[in-house]
């Protein structure tokens, strides 16, 4: 605006405004004479547009000189491993190192020129101004994919602010980690905030301290979050009483979640009912649920055998470490023979004996899909390990069986003698299973039946058994395998080479060359 033009407005306004206070009126000059000018934007890339990796750590070193700090030597070795500037870049790991406000400043100087899959600021004692001068940038310049900022108890109302924005802005962050870090009050309300209009599909809030009202004020907004898939609260002492109740509703609000991890928890028998009422509503959704060591008893599986028919999506579940024992499998067995979708069953230590491996052993025989079974430490013996081995008979579709790498004492001292560590591992190549495992033992005679049971379906057979004096249990189990297995030659578990001799009666079972 010329000189004159602004007196004429001036003027203009003056008397406007005489004329009484009712009568004010504001004017401007027509468009085309509010700008001026303008000023070219100068370029002062490279030719090609782009950086090159001498010029990125030049300019972080330049800028740590600006900022009164050591530049970062583990900073410096991932910038010379940056294949192709102007393409994300593989992961920015400063898990450990300390950032204080201008260390944070000064990678500026990368996060402009240089995008990343993930950051790791794990460990690394951010502060209040510093994390918020951090995460602003990784916003602005849409820095990371995946972001873990795990284990910074000192990032104060500022930082989680700008935590917030970052999780609600970024269009391309879709995993965030925030664990080991307390969320009461103000953090558990900016993330809650954040999350009823973000693009994240991950987030891992394990030992986060969430019970009671961080929990409710969680689940208020993911119960209205249709983007979220995979969540895992483990270890944050959720109980059996307002928690479960929370995490009921909140599956039978969400639809969107594919995975939940309530690992290390407190849920319980009372709580795992709670859930049960909101999984009935997972018709579509859910497809893994991790309940590892909740305090679940027998008791708590009453309500979980009355929804498992009804999951028609659930594909993995993990029961470990908790006291089902051979009631709680009991009380499944129908459950599982009716469900048609798991396809992973952990039930590692959860004290089941030769009965309950037995009621396994029916599920096995019926089941047309489970592809994945873990029964490692319990106290199964040489008849369940039977049991499971005539199932395989029958079952088309198991891959991996997991049983213990020690044995297990047995009344019968025969049997347990000499018996220290027994590996079996077989392959399948049939048309329906890549390849079946069984880690474990039990007694010699067990193992050798499974063995005979493999060696008769199996086309492709590898083992590895440590020489060992057979008891006469042993030999008289040993004709089950001796002209089933001994068709096999070629290399062991140990890559060595060992042949059969049809002739003799015992074979490569007791005794394979170095293993």
């Amino acid at each position: 605006m010329t000189k004159l033009q602004a007196d004429k407005h001036t003027e203009h306004f003056s008397e406007s405004t005489g004329k009484g206070r009712g009568d004010k009126r504001v004017s401007f000059p027509p468009d085309e004479e509010i700008v001026s000018g303008f000023a070219e934007y100068k370029d002062t890339q490279n030719a090609d547009g782009c950086y090159t990796v001498a010029d990125i750590s030049s300019a972080y070193e330049q800028s740590c000189v600006k900022h009164q700090v050591q530049p970062n030597l583990k900073v410096l070795e991932q910038i010379k491993l940056v294949t192709t500037v102007g393409t994300r870049a593989g992961c920015l790991d400063l898990r450990g190192e300390r950032l204080d406000y201008c260390s944070c400043e000064s990678l500026e100087a990368i996060l402009k020129s240089v995008q990343f899959d993930s950051i790791n600021l794990q460990e690394t004692e951010l502060e209040e101004n510093g994390a918020s001068s951090l995460l602003e940038m990784i916003l602005y310049y849409e820095s990371a994919c995946q972001l873990n900022v795990s284990s910074n108890l000192r990032m104060g109302p500022t930082g989680w602010s700008a935590l917030s924005r970052l999780t609600r802005q970024s269009s391309c962050l879709w995993r965030l980690d925030a664990c080991n870090m307390p969320m009461v009050e103000y953090p558990a309300q900016a993330l809650s905030k954040a999350l009823l209009a973000s693009r994240l599909t991950v987030l891992h809030l394990e030992k986060a301290s969430l019970s009671g009202r961080p929990l409710f004020t969680l689940v208020g907004a993911l119960k209205k979050n249709a983007v979220l898939q995979e969540l895992c609260l483990a270890s944050n002492d959720l109980n059996s009483y307002q928690d479960s109740m929370h995490l009921g509703e909140l599956l039978k609000n969400n639809c969107s979640l594919r995975s939940l991890d309530l690992s290390n928890n407190l849920i319980a028998d009372e709580g795992l009912e709670e859930m049960c009422d909101g999984l009935k509503y997972q018709h579509s959704g859910l497809r893994s649920l991790v309940l590892f060591n909740n305090q679940i008893t027998h008791a708590g599986m009453v309500p979980m055998a009355n929804v498992l028919p009804h999951l028609r999506t659930l594909e993995n579940l993990k029961l470990d470490q908790n006291k089902l024992k051979d009631e709680g499998i009991h009380i499944l067995k129908e459950a599982f023979m009716r469900n048609r979708s798991i396809l992973q069953l952990g039930l590692a230590d959860t004290q089941i004996t030769c009965e309950g491996a037995v009621a396994l052993a029916e599920f096995l025989a019926e089941s047309p899909q489970i592809r994945r079974l873990d029964v490692r430490r319990n106290h199964i013996l040489c008849g369940g390990l039977m049991a499971v081995s005539l199932a395989l008979r029958i079952n088309a579709s198991l891959i991996a069986l997991d049983l213990d790498l020690t044995s297990k004492p047995e009344k019968d001292s025969e049997t347990a003698k000499g018996v220290n560590t027994v590996r079996v591992l077989a392959c399948s190549v049939s048309s329906c299973a890549g390849v079946t495992v069984i880690d474990g033992t039990g007694s010699p005679t067990a193992v050798l039946y499974i063995c005979s049971i493999l060696c008769s379906f199996h086309p492709v057979f590898r083992l590895q058994w440590p020489p060992l004096e057979m008891t006469q249990t042993d030999r008289n189990a040993s004709h089950l395998v001796s002209y089933q297995a001994c068709t096999w030659s070629g290399p062991c578990y140990c890559n060595c080479y060992c042949y059969c001799d049809r002739d003799r009666s015992s074979c490569c079972l007791r005794h394979c060359c170095r293993c």
